[in-house]
């Protein structure tokens, strides 16, 4: 269970030098509840290295600039995938493929994810993101208020996710459960055994779909092959259970944070709604704006890097936050701008293992965008409302209520 414990420090490695050590907790930075990004631009901010040591969570390097996170990520010949989490003892229990693989190993592993979450699979689905897209909205419109959080985003992409594996909604609520234990526990459950929980859900359902003949993306996972060979049934049920981590937690917690920003900063709101044409671009500069993972890699061997000494075994994290908030890779960087030349960002990380995920994420806050402010174009946070943020793997929004004036959009609605 990856808990943060601030009061049991670490006591820090011969080799590591003094001036690189810098007390952080990346579970829970200061002021990260009152504002996840603030909270990490602040230790960005603070004219710390561009790679530091912290003794909590067990101990580990910590990556603080856009250059070196974006480098790193790609980096597999010395930052190891094998494991993905601090502390280490807890990241050691997540070993589902392809994530936890290296290449060249991890190559057919990753391609049987990828041919259903390539472009073109994407549009396919295009007609049923919309039209749920336009039916949640639709469904609180003239109450004049919702939870974004539970009432749309923890709505849209889990129900989209769930329709692709062909799996039961009904099943949603349990599978986000053991998910969240693995991002954000809240201590009712152990790391190790959440990670088992999702392998035992899909050991049955991937064996039943062997040989079948559906489009659905568990079956087209379960019958491909790694080189000339099928999948074993651990490694079908691993790999499945792996894209359930992926499909029901991040876009759910970004499109949080994307709403909030346009509920508090009208002007940025009302720029899309009188020339939609830029929602392509705003797509990626929110992307840019609000990351929400950190991500870790393991050190291969004894190295010299970057004026350091780093020592086989030992983690180094890459909060995906402090690429794109890097002002030397983005100007004004906690601004949103829909006229920036280049949105600069590992968003979905980097190299091999960047998020295969990708292009349903964008599909999917893209067509939210469209159909919110064609519907409900002027809204703001309920003002008697508390926002607050939880830190973990994943960041999040843990409520967001939502006002506006019932009346309908100009122009009506398709």
């Amino acid at each position: 269970m990856i808990v943060a414990d601030p009061a049991k420090p670490m006591a820090t490695p011969s080799h590591i030098p003094p001036e690189r050590v810098v007390d952080f907790d990346i579970y829970a930075p200061p002021n990260g509840r009152e504002d996840y990004h603030l909270a990490w631009k602040a230790l960005q901010d603070s004219g710390v290295p561009e790679l530091i040591w912290t003794p909590r969570n067990g101990g580990h390097w910590v990556a603080t600039s856009g250059r070196l996170i974006s480098h790193i990520f790609a980096d597999y010949n010395r930052f190891s995938s094998r494991v993905l989490f601090v502390p280490k003892e807890d990241g050691q229990h997540h070993q589902l493929p392809p994530s936890t693989i290296d290449p060249p190993a991890h190559r057919p592993y990753r391609a049987l994810l990828t041919n259903g979450l390539s472009p073109r699979g994407v549009a396919g689905v295009e007609p049923m993101i919309r039209d749920l897209a336009i039916e949640l909205i639709e469904g609180f419109r003239t109450a004049g208020r919702c939870n974004f959080t539970t009432d749309y985003a923890e709505q849209l992409p889990v129900r989209i996710f769930m329709a692709m594996v062909d799996l039961p909604m009904t099943d949603a609520p349990k599978i986000k459960y053991w998910v969240d234990q693995t991002t954000r526990p809240d201590g009712t459950m152990l790391y190790q055994d959440a990670i088992r929980a999702l392998v035992d859900y899909m050991a049955p359902i991937t064996e039943a779909r062997r040989g079948g003949s559906g489009t659905d993306l568990i079956t087209g996972i379960v019958n491909g092959k790694v080189g000339d060979r099928p999948l074993t049934p651990k490694e079908a049920a691993e790999l499945c259970a792996q894209v359930l981590v992926g499909g029901v937690d991040t876009v759910v917690n970004m499109l949080s944070f994307i709403m909030l920003h346009f509920a508090t900063h009208p002007q940025s709101r009302r720029e899309l709604v009188e020339d939609p044409s830029l929602i392509d671009v705003a797509v990626e500069e929110l992307l840019r704006r609000f990351p929400i993972i950190s991500d870790g890699r393991e050190i291969r061997d004894d190295i010299e890097f970057e004026g350091v000494t780093m020592k086989r075994g030992e983690m180094i994290v890459l909060p995906t936050a402090l690429h794109g908030l890097d002002d030397r890779e983005n100007p004004d960087p906690l601004d949103v701008s829909f006229h920036r030349s280049t949105a600069n960002h590992s968003t979905f990380g980097n190299g091999a293992h960047k998020c295969p995920g990708a292009h349903l994420a964008r599909r999917e806050i893209r067509i939210t965008l469209e159909e919110w402010l064609k519907r409900i174009p002027e809204f703001s946070v309920d003002p008697e409302a508390t926002i607050s943020f939880s830190c973990g793997i994943v960041g999040c929004v843990d409520r967001l209520p939502l006002v506006w004036d019932a009346e309908p959009a100009m122009g009506g609605h398709a």
